[in-house]
């Protein structure tokens, strides 16, 4: 049974009309859910320690004193806040955190966070591209340091290249971070050449229109071996829709089923324990489509 952790606070972070990251993402992300096998949790409220782990003080305390008291502020070109950003923003913090918490103490082996804003684009003091915090790099340096793992793995399969998680984790020997994303792109980052500090990060840049074929032969050629010489004590995945056909920001074409079998061969790679996160997504249609064909894989 996969572990599914939401919160009706992340509703609450709102964008100017025809904003791509609406609050319109997690209905359909719930259209997707219907009907299928899991338990369902709230997410806690994230506690600034782990926020802390990856984020200044200086930069927690600058998010904090831009949330308006009514209507939107910007805190960066295409970042926005409302009065329940903060709140949504920790709800996702906490959601990632309890999963890992939840998985590494065997109350299940799989968990999917449904939360917005995301989080991938979030560097160390600097907001951008929809993200407040580094949701992922959280949730992993919470594994790391608080559960004491030694090992683990993020892969990243957004449209974009988490740039935030690559500047998170880049001094993290112990974490090892793959990125698929379309090149050139926004945030213009993830080069073959970005490596880490430790040489354990793996970008594979991927072409405008290349489709699910292009990129099951890079995860075939490039990912899974990497994945299996890393042998992970934990998979954390960024889970992001935007490479689907019919996703409005970008153009890697690809479908449904590209998600869940990519899904399916990265659980059978993660020595049995993953925690998703939802990163982008922005045709509702296609976010649904594909979110579900991503749980049924973690469930498989």
């Amino acid at each position: 049974m996969v572990l599914v952790f939401t919160h009706e606070d992340c509703l609450g972070h709102a964008a100017p009309d025809g904003h791509p990251e609406s609050a319109d993402r997690l209905r359909a992300v719930e259209r997707g859910l219907a009907g299928l096998p899991m338990t369902r949790r709230d997410c806690p409220i994230g506690a600034e320690a782990d926020v802390l782990r990856c984020h200044p003080q200086t930069y927690l305390d600058r998010v904090k004193a831009g949330i308006p008291d009514a209507g939107l502020a910007m805190l960066d070109g295409d970042t926005f806040l409302s009065p329940g950003s903060f709140r949504a923003a920790m709800r996702a913090v906490g959601g990632a955190c309890a999963a890992v918490d939840a998985v590494l103490g065997g109350e299940a082996t799989r968990a999917f966070v449904a939360c917005r804003p995301p989080g991938h684009h979030a560097e160390t003091a600097q907001a951008m591209g929809f993200c407040l915090f580094g949701t992922v790099a959280i949730a992993a340096k919470r594994a790391l340091d608080h559960h004491g793992l030694s090992r683990i793995a993020i892969v990243d399969f957004d449209v974009h290249h988490g740039n935030g998680t690559q500047d998170l984790m880049w001094d993290e020997g112990r974490c090892l971070f793959a990125s698929s994303h379309q090149m050139p792109l926004y945030p213009g980052s993830g080069h073959p050449r970005e490596v880490g500090a430790h040489g354990q990060m793996l970008n594979v840049p991927l072409r405008e229109g290349s489709g699910g074929s292009a990129m099951r032969a890079a995860y075939q050629a490039q990912v899974f071996p990497l994945l299996e010489a890393w042998q992970p004590e934990l998979l954390l995945i960024s889970a992001g829709f935007d490479a689907h056909a019919d996703d409005p920001l970008a153009g890697l074409e690809w479908q449904a089923e590209d998600f869940g079998w990519l899904t399916r061969e990265l659980v059978a790679r993660s020595g049995g324990r993953v925690v998703s996160v939802l990163e982008g997504g922005y045709d509702l249609d296609a976010l649904a489509e594909s979110v579900a064909a991503h749980v049924v894989a973690l469930k498989d």
